[in-house]
């Protein structure tokens, strides 16, 4: 590699070969992300597997299936990423979620006309299994990049989320929109060997990291036994209420991030089915979101070196902000090209809100405990998860429309601001530093 480039990785927080490989990760998953969350599965579910169901039913089954999905990922995100803290696990389990995962996803070209509750059923297994997986490719964040590293290599890992996403869903556009191109019969059968490819890019682009990020080291060496270990994590778990108090700062970064992302993770899951149920036409969404994909390529860099000017909590803030407008916008979208123009905003803060999340948490935690304290993180994710769909589905039982749902979610940008407000950054970080033993009282 030349002196410019690597000084150019540097700058962007990929400078070492064990950044870049983490890194890679996001491209992996981010695939699984887009087509099949985002993007390609929603519309193929409600034109195709739920076919023969009435839209308000096959809208509610979808959001109860992603919240049930959620909380089996809630539930055992924390057990497991103890487990890790005390045995050499955190790779393995990686692994064992991204194999589950992306054969499921493969198995989603099997869905066909009216199998709504396969297609709940594979999409249930598939989401938990990028959950656990996600879980703990975070908890390497902080044993491989350095304290004032954190933000960029965060930022520059959705980047390439967003790149390798984006040029997958690209590529899974074009079979679909126009499938006697590439030598396929109709748009369904291109349909169902991108949720293959998807299976295949996940596998295949997940390899680097299982490669060279190293295991991080365990306490005491990590020489217990799977029971043992388990024993322990099971006592780590009792005394998590212990923890957090000692590490008053990130408790309440996670309080905030409940509140905030709880409003992301609903505008991600089901702005495909509401853009559906007005009538945009599947090549206006699935466009629309490959949109975001390219422009928050950009912007996930932009936010990360925004973050070092004024700051990670400033820099979520702002997003917030255009999160909340977006609300507002997306209650009065109509048209395509209304679509497109939420698709841009969402674009610009996405990444960036996410990756500031991720890192500023990291930085207030203590490493020997990531997986621990980021599988916390990751019940803050799922229960956000679960609340967001939950809240879509219950406002559509009792109006009968999906429109009047997409401006509750003002209210979570609005309270994780303030909550985020109370984080004090510094004290968070010299927590840390002296173990968990500055007093702090909740």
């Amino acid at each position: 590699m030349s002196e410019a480039a690597g000084s150019w990785l540097a700058r962007l927080g990929l400078g070492r070969p064990e950044l870049r490989a983490w890194a890679m990760y996001d491209w992996a998953n981010s695939a699984f992300l887009t087509t099949i969350v985002a993007a390609v599965f929603p519309v193929y579910y409600n034109n195709v597997a739920a076919k023969g169901l009435a839209p308000e039913a096959a809208a509610f089954n979808f959001s109860m299936g992603t919240t049930v999905a959620l909380a089996v990922s809630a539930v055992g995100a924390p057990l497991l990423g103890a487990i890790a803290d005390h045995r050499p696990y955190k790779k393995a389990f990686l692994l064992g979620f991204m194999a589950i995962g992306a054969l499921c996803t493969m198995a989603m070209a099997l869905i066909g006309e009216g199998d709504w509750a396969l297609a709940i059923g594979l999409f249930m297994l598939a989401n938990i299994a990028c959950s656990g997986s996600i879980a703990f490719y975070d908890s390497l964040l902080p044993h491989i990049a350095a304290p004032e590293e954190l933000d960029r290599v965060s930022s520059s890992g959705f980047a390439l989320g967003y790149l390798g996403g984006g040029l997958l869903l690209l590529l899974n556009l074009a079979w679909i929109l126009k499938p006697g191109v590439f030598g396929l019969p109709d748009a369904g059968i291109a349909t169902r060997l991108a949720f293959f490819s998807v299976g295949v890019w996940w596998m295949v682009f997940s390899v680097p990291l299982l490669r060279r990020v190293p295991e991080p080291a365990v306490a005491g060496g990590g020489h217990d036994s799977l029971g043992a270990a388990t024993r322990h994590a099971l006592a780590d778990l009792r005394e998590t209420f212990t923890h957090l108090r000692r590490y008053r700062q990130a408790f309440l970064m996670l309080l905030a991030f409940l509140v905030y992302n709880d409003g992301i993770g609903t505008i991600i899951r089901m702005a495909s089915l509401y853009g559906a149920q007005l009538g945009i036409a599947e090549g206006h969404l699935i466009g629309a979101l490959l949109l975001v994909q390219f422009v928050g390529v950009p912007f996930a860099f932009i936010f990360g070196w925004l973050a070092g000017k004024i700051g990670a909590k400033q820099a979520i803030w702002l997003s917030l902000a255009v999160y909340a407008g977006i609300s507002v916008l997306g209650y009065f979208m109509k048209t395509a090209v209304h679509f497109y123009a939420l698709a841009i905003l969402v674009g610009t803060v996405q990444g960036g809100s996410q990756a500031l999340s991720r890192s500023l948490f990291a930085s207030m935690i203590p490493r020997e405990r990531s997986s621990e304290f980021f599988g916390f993180f990751a019940v803050t994710e799922r229960t956000a998860g679960i609340l967001g769909p939950l809240t879509f589905a219950l406002a559509i039982a009792l109006t009968g429309s999906s429109r009047g749902a997409i401006l509750s979610v003002i209210a979570y940008f609005v309270v994780g601001a303030l909550i985020l407000s109370r984080v004090d950054i510094e004290a968070g970080q010299a927590a840390v530093r002296n173990g968990g033993n500055l007093k702090l009282d909740i």
